[in-house]
C-alpha cells in the first residue's frame, strides 16, 4: 500500500485536498516569495539600505527569503516531511553546518581583502 503524503503546509495552517493541489499551493507560495525578492531587488528601498550586523538590511532579507525558499523546496518537493526524523535531522544539520562554514570562510576572506585594500598596499589586483 502506498504511503500517503501529508497535505498541509505552514504546520497545518494551509490544507489541501490532493497532492496536485498541494504542489500548486507550494508553487504559489514560492512564486510569491520570489516576487518579493525581485521587487526588492529592483526598487531597493532606501529604508533597507542601513547596516545591520555588518551587512545591509536588504541583503539580510534576501538571505532569509532564500533560506525560506530552500526549506520549502526541500520539505515539500523533496518529501523530507515524510521521512523519518533521524534522516531529516541528518540532512538539515549537515546543510546548516555547511552554510555556516561557508559564511565563516566568506567573512574571513572578505575581511582579509578589505584589510589589504584599506592599508593601501595592493600586491595583487583581485
Amino acid at each position: 500500500m502506498a504511503h500517503e503524503h501529508k497535505l498541509e503546509i505552514f504546520r497545518g495552517l494551509w490544507k489541501f485536498k490532493s497532492n496536485t493541489a498541494k504542489i500548486w499551493g507550494v508553487l504559489a507560495f514560492l512564486t510569491f516569495v520570489t516576487i518579493i525578492e525581485v521587487v526588492l531587488g529592483i526598487f531597493k528601498p532606501e529604508a533597507l539600505m542601513g547596516h545591520v550586523l555588518g551587512m545591509k538590511a536588504l541583503n539580510w532579507i534576501f538571505i532569509i527569503l532564500t533560506i525560506v525558499k530552500a526549506y520549502y523546496i526541500t520539505w515539500d518537493f523533496m518529501h523530507m516531511r515524510d521521512e523519518v526524523k533521524p534522516l531529516r535531522r541528518m540532512v538539515v544539520w549537515t546543510a546548516v553546518f555547511l552554510i555556516l562554514y561557508l559564511v565563516f570562510i566568506l567573512l574571513q576572506e572578505g575581511g582579509y581583502i578589505e584589510s589589504v585594500y584599506a592599508s593601501g598596499f595592493i600586491k595583487t589586483d583581485f
